[in-house]
This record gives C-alpha cells, sequence and structure tokens, in this order.
C-alpha cells in the first residue's frame, strides 16, 4: 500500500463514498503498523462537487488532457511573442474550447448521478482557465486529485491597444518606459567622426538581432496557430460527439417508450385473455356435466326400453 494508490483510489470515488473509504484504508495502514502512512491518507481532504467534477472529467476523458495542456503552453508562449489582435483570437478560441469541456463535465458529473448547478459549472470553467494560465495548475490538475476547484486568479498578462504584451525585452529592462532608448555608441551630432564605424557595426548587431527577434517570433506564432487550430478541431470532435449522444438519447428514449407501450398492450391483452380463459373453463365445466346428465337420462331411457321390450314378450307369448 502507498499513498499514490490510496489516493487515486480515494479520488476516483463518489463524493459520498469518500469519507468511508478514506478510514477504511487509514485503518488498514494502521493494521499493517504504517502509522505515517496512515497519518497521511487521513490528511487527504474529501473533494468538494467542483473538484470531484474536474477530476472526473480527467478521468474518464483522458484524451481530452494531452490537448488542453498543449494549448496552455501554446497561450502562454504566445502571450509572450504574439500581437494583440492574434492573442484576442486565441482568447475567443480558448473560451469555446473551455465552454464545450465544461459542458462534457457536467453531463459526466449528471450521468454519475450528481447533477451540477451553474455555479458549479463556473468554478469548473474557473479550474479550466486555470490550468491554461498556470503549468503547476495544469500538473495538479491532470493528476485526477483535485480537493478544491482551482483559481483563475492568476491568468494571462493583459493585452491592449493591438501591441505586444508587455513580456518584451523593453518591458523588462529597469525603468522602461515602452519607448526605444537611444542606440548606444551612435555618436551625438557633432561628436568625433571616429565613433562612427563603431556606431554602424552596433547597428548592424541590433538589426541582426531584430531579425533573429523576428524569425522566433515568426515560429512561435506558427506553433501558437497549430495549436489553436488543433483545440479548434478538438472542440468540433467534441461538439459533433455531444450531437450524437444527444440524438443516441433521443432514439433510446423514444425506443423505451414505444416498448412501453407495447407492454401496457401486452398486459392489457393478457388480462383480456386471462378472463376469456376462465369463460372457457366454466363452459366447458358445464358442458360436461350437461353431458354426463345426458348419459344418465340415456342409461335410464335404455333400462325403461328394456323392460318395456320383456314385457310386451311376455304378453304376446301368454296370449290365449
Amino acid at each position: 500500500m502507498d499513498l499514490d494508490a490510496v489516493a487515486d483510489e480515494l479520488y476516483a470515488l463518489r463524493p459520498e463514498e469518500f469519507t468511508s473509504a478514506r478510514a477504511s484504508a487509514v485503518a488498514a495502514a494502521r493494521t499493517a503498523g504504517d502509522r505515517e502512512l496512515a497519518s497521511r491518507i487521513g490528511a487527504l481532504r474529501k473533494p468538494s462537487l467542483a473538484a470531484w467534477v474536474s477530476n472526473l472529467l480527467v478521468r474518464s476523458r483522458p484524451g481530452e488532457v494531452e490537448p488542453l495542456l498543449r494549448l496552455g503552453e501554446g497561450l502562454r508562449r504566445a502571450h509572450q511573442d504574439l500581437d494583440g489582435t492574434q492573442l484576442r483570437e486565441l482568447s475567443r478560441r480558448q473560451h469555446a474550447l473551455i465552454r464545450a469541456l465544461s459542458l462534457q463535465a457536467r453531463q459526466l458529473a449528471a450521468q454519475a448521478g450528481h447533477p451540477i448547478s451553474e455555479s458549479v459549472q463556473r468554478e469548473v470553467e474557473n479550474t479550466l482557465h486555470a490550468v491554461l494560465a498556470d503549468p503547476e495548475a495544469a500538473d495538479a490538475w491532470a493528476t485526477g486529485r483535485l480537493a478544491k476547484p482551482l483559481s483563475a486568479a492568476v491568468g494571462f498578462p493583459a493585452v491592449t491597444g493591438g501591441g505586444r504584451p508587455r513580456a518584451g525585452r523593453e518591458a523588462a529592462e529597469p525603468g522602461g518606459t515602452g519607448r526605444s532608448a537611444p542606440a548606444r555608441g551612435r555618436p551625438a551630432k557633432g561628436g568625433p567622426p571616429g565613433d562612427g564605424k563603431a556606431g554602424d557595426r552596433k547597428a548592424e548587431a541590433r538589426e541582426a538581432e531584430a531579425r533573429k527577434a523576428e524569425e522566433r517570433y515568426r515560429r512561435r506564432l506558427a506553433e501558437a496557430r497549430q495549436d489553436a487550430e488543433a483545440a479548434e478541431r478538438e472542440l468540433r470532435a467534441l461538439r459533433d460527439e455531444a450531437a450524437d449522444a444527444g440524438r443516441a438519447a433521443e432514439e433510446a428514449e423514444q425506443q423505451a417508450e414505444r416498448l412501453q407501450r407495447r407492454v401496457a398492450d401486452l398486459a392489457e391483452e393478457l388480462e383480456r385473455t386471462k378472463g376469456e380463459h376462465q369463460q372457457a373453463r366454466f363452459a366447458e365445466r358445464t358442458a360436461r356435466e350437461q353431458a354426463r346428465a345426458a348419459e344418465r337420462r340415456v342409461r335410464e331411457a335404455g333400462r325403461r326400453a328394456s323392460a318395456a321390450a320383456a314385457r310386451l314378450e311376455r304378453l304376446t307369448s301368454s296370449k290365449p
């Protein structure tokens, strides 16, 4: 018995089963003589409903974990390099994907017997936002062992005015104002003429660095677009899956209603047949009694006929 195995088992249970299962695991650890493990198991917190739903999504849809984690990595890189227009487009796709996943989580919870409210669903969505923004939150969510929903308070840096995020070189420099500083080594107007070549070399170096930065930017932009396209495909697949599941549920409901009506018809027909069967049995008994009575009358009539014939014969033979 080890803590990871016990935790995986506990956090896979329904919320109402957690406390008793944890107590059993603590007792088992104590029986095995491992008091430290018993203490650590006892410290595991029962998950809130939103945390349980988030864990359920991870455990029931493992294929959704890696795409969301990759999208989070792409978005975090994008917030360092992309322009505001692209970031806003990625943000819209991000919200669409999170909404689709939260709806899927809500459906899973209902199927597991725990329908959730809008407020709990918002907590699930906040957890997914935190997963995209914070790598530590992403790692915690991917374990499927959350005890409480994650907070999205720490998110991506704000993007304004269509410019780059404040993660650029200028914003990182102490005292930076967002404006380009004068080039170092560039001679001031009227300065010594010997400084011109050094200034040109530095200018060329700056241009080379700018080209490299532009290339890095384009490469990261392409990666972010690929991640966004993958997320969009994933969203379409989820929507198609949800639509198929909805249609299957409607068809199953209609089939169940048809069968229920058929059962009612058959039950009514069975009751009617039972009544007809009882009437037939009664008629059978009545007919048999009448047949037996008729047979008795036939026998009696036969005896009377035989006696009358014998008497007639005697009278005929004794005629003078």
